[in-house]
């Protein structure tokens, strides 16, 4: 079986944990096959670019020409709008859903504007409302390139998500995490996504294997809360929702925040049912901020 990925060490190290988790679990060998995406190869920001889909439709297109059986994404990389093509086979359980520091000091011990690189809207206005006197600066490239900026002097630090850290072995760069208090990570953060071909049933349910039904419950509201803020809001969205108990049946809790780029104004709100009905909270739970002015809170971010 061939399994596509993109060429990062990141990539390629939480693809290859999949396919030794397959293998465990079924015995067949699989085959990383490495896909250079757009997202790789341009030098613009990844919010220009409409930051989600770019690392994603090359690996796609692997599919429907049937080089690759099957692709592994960070699920936060996946646009909201399902394309029909495709289905998300497995939704392996979550890893670390937090954000990480990396540098020699903690947030709070930061001198007055220091540089924090970060690609990323949503850290950089929720940092923005934590200390508005740091200076934010936009980054690309890879973790181990973002990472050298602090070694080299560059930056003061760099914000990272604290799953992918673990996964390429750099947990002991990380200064501080981040709690869904102070930074609320972005929808799907730390979860994978194992991506086939719609029509490949044979394939769906191989893979349904590593699929597991309270990380999926729990992306699917914050991915419900994004695709419906995408429609009025272009300020950047967290979310972040967990369930209270060990088994299903129990309470989603779902908690998200629009935040304006220069984190001055926020709508935060938290909403709780049942990880049945994921989609249907993170939908209602969007409705409620728009009404309390999500959609506003654009600011210079706006189209």
């Amino acid at each position: 079986m061939r399994l596509g990925t993109r060429r990062s060490l990141m990539a390629t190290t939480q693809s290859q944990m999949v396919a030794d988790a397959y293998t465990r679990r079924t015995g067949r060998a699989i085959e990383l096959v490495g896909v250079t995406t757009f997202g790789d190869v341009t030098k613009a920001h990844l919010a220009q670019l409409g930051g989600t889909g770019v690392f994603v439709s090359a690996l796609r297109d692997k599919l429907i020409e049937d080089e690759v059986d099957f692709a592994v994404h960070s699920l936060k990389d996946l646009p909201t709008k399902q394309d029909p093509r495709f289905t998300l086979a497995a939704i392996p359980a979550r890893h670390d859903h937090r954000d990480a520091l990396v540098g020699p000091h903690k947030f709070a011990d930061l001198a007055p504007g220091a540089r924090v690189g970060t690609g990323s809207p949503r850290r950089v206005a929720m940092l923005s409302a934590l200390r508005p006197d740091l200076e934010y600066v936009p980054i690309r490239g890879n973790a181990d390139t973002r990472i050298g900026k602090v070694a080299s002097g560059e930056l003061d630090a760099v914000v990272l998500a604290a799953a992918g850290l673990t996964r390429i072995g750099r947990g002991a760069d990380v200064a501080q995490i981040f709690e869904v208090e102070e930074l609320l990570p972005a929808p799907g953060q730390g979860a994978l996504a194992v991506e086939c071909r719609a029509d490949r049933a044979d394939l769906i349910e191989f893979l349904g294997v590593l699929d597991d039904p309270r990380t999926r419950a729990a992306v699917t509201a914050e991915r419900a809360v994004l695709a419906a803020l995408e429609a009025g809001c272009a300020a950047p969205v967290g979310a972040y929702a967990a369930d209270d108990g060990h088994t299903l049946g129990h309470t989603l809790n779902l908690t998200a925040a629009v935040v304006s780029i220069d984190g001055r104004e926020a709508v935060r709100k938290s909403a709780a049912g049942s990880p049945s009905e994921a989609a249907n909270l993170g939908r209602l739970l969007a409705a409620e901020m728009i009404a309390e002015g999500a959609d506003r809170l654009m600011g210079e971010h706006s189209h």
